[in-house]
């Protein structure tokens, strides 16, 4: 029984740790889905966590601007949140490695409150997605 008690504390253990460490996926869609899930995940509970807080507004409909130079802006932009790091920590991980440059140009002139600009990126980040869907159909 000690042996099997064991092997239990130990895969619990193992999976404490898994499931504490921000998951990090490798294709471009996985990442994409991943981010709007976790936006649908934090709009479906009783308020988003910091969403008062007022982060820049990513002009998520310019079409001057690349997908790249956007999603480097929202991820410039989340990094401003400072009380709830952690629940968006997940977001610029992903967000940093789909644009892959280390800075990027955001005025922080126009502001938004947090609870209205993750819908924006949910809708931004779906939109990829299917853009990625559509082309790799063809």
């Amino acid at each position: 029984m000690l042996p099997s008690l064991k092997a239990a504390f130990a895969l619990l253990s193992l999976l404490q740790l898994v499931s504490s460490r921000p998951t990090t996926t490798t294709s471009p869609k996985l990442k994409l889905s991943e981010i709007t899930h976790r936006i649908q995940h934090l709009n479906s509970g009783v308020q988003v966590p910091c969403n008062d807080t007022r982060v820049a507004q990513v002009a998520f409909t310019d079409r001057k601007l690349s997908e790249q130079e956007l999603l480097c802006q929202a991820a410039t932009a989340l990094t401003k949140v400072t009380r709830c790091k952690k629940d968006y920590e997940p977001f610029i991980v992903n967000l940093q490695s789909l644009h892959g440059k280390t800075n990027c140009s955001l005025s922080n002139e126009n502001e938004i409150y947090l609870r209205n600009f993750l819908p924006e990126l949910g809708n931004f980040t779906q939109g990829m997605y299917r853009r990625l869907a559509t082309s790799a159909a063809q």
